[in-house]
């Protein structure tokens, strides 16, 4: 029986002595999208969306609309509403031109997260997705709020560095929650979720970062772009004011036995206020995540 996994996901899922476990989740990829994932995401009101820019980096983004913004109209056709915001690195890639395309459903308040990955083709207003693998992932590490986008018109100006001011450091390294873009090495997009307590995400320097890899489902979608194509683009949102940072980069995987640690290096960045979603507060952590464990003493991943 064939897999859909690419390479470098079943060098990972190899490398990590999780193949068996994949093989059971490759069954729940699909090429449509069943009908309870298209009442899923007819509900939503904001969604991550990975790519890349003309170079080749990757950057992950978000777009929002009313319910019904996104809508299952074949087998195969998801229309979304929405395009990138001026200024954003996503807006040129995704707003003129096809693309490969990943995407990520998140209703943090029950914890259900679905993937969409795909070929984009802009249209007036929006994107038309045609599917090429749908898959619902597990709850883990997901915390317990309810986001709202911001409201219309209060979008700023975006700015964009090379690495992390210490506003953004501090925003980075108390997060309990970013996404992450990657592509693999053929050009596949994806979008995906890595959250934890604040404080996994640990902060070396201005230009360099790193966070466990926690147990999921053994796919490795993420991992496995990153083996053949190691480089990622990251959204950290700040949920108490609505803004959020992207970064772009390389992101490398260190192997301590079986267990595992990225290690992003920032090589762009772009702040924007009112581009994100709300949500003051404390959450309900999720009960799967793991403490914190101090940094190691010479500041290296572990």
């Amino acid at each position: 029986m064939g897999t859909r996994y690419h390479p470098g996901e079943r060098a990972v899922q190899e490398r990590a002595g999780l193949a068996d476990q994949a093989a059971f989740s490759d069954g729940a990829i699909r090429t449509e999208i069943p009908d309870v994932a298209a009442a899923f995401l007819a509900e939503r009101t904001w969604l991550a969306v990975g790519a890349v820019d003309g170079g080749g980096d990757p950057w992950c983004s978000l777009l929002g609309g009313p319910p019904g913004f996104l809508r299952v109209t074949g087998p195969r056709t998801l229309e979304v509403d929405a395009l990138p915001g001026a200024g954003d690195p996503l807006d040129g890639p995704l707003g003129r031109s096809p693309a490969r395309i990943g995407l990520l459903a998140v209703d943090p308040a029950t914890r259900r997260r679905m993937r969409i990955n795909g070929a984009a083709h802009p249209r007036p207003g929006g994107l038309r997705v045609t599917t090429d693998q749908v898959y619902s992932n597990c709850p883990k590490y997901i915390q317990k709020r309810v986001p709202r986008p911001v409201p219309a018109g209060r979008r700023g100006t975006p700015a964009a560095g090379d690495r992390l001011t210490p506003e953004q450091r501090d925003l980075v390294g108390s997060a309990d929650t970013f996404f992450i873009a990657t592509a693999a090495s053929g050009g596949d997009a994806d979008a995906n979720h890595r959250g934890g307590s604040p404080g996994f995400v640990r902060v070396h320097s201005p230009g360099r970062l790193s966070w466990p890899d926690y147990a999921g489902n053994a796919m490795f979608n993420t991992l496995g772009n990153l083996w053949g194509r190691p480089r990622a683009g990251l959204l950290f949102p700040d949920w108490e004011t609505g803004a959020v940072l992207q970064l772009t980069g390389t992101a490398r995987i260190h192997w301590d036995g079986t267990d595992r640690t990225v290690e992003f290096g920032v090589e762009r960045t772009v702040s924007t206020p009112g581009a994100g979603l709300l949500s003051p507060g404390s959450p309900l952590y999720s009960k799967f995540n793991p403490p914190v464990t101090p940094a190691a003493p010479n500041g290296d991943p572990r």
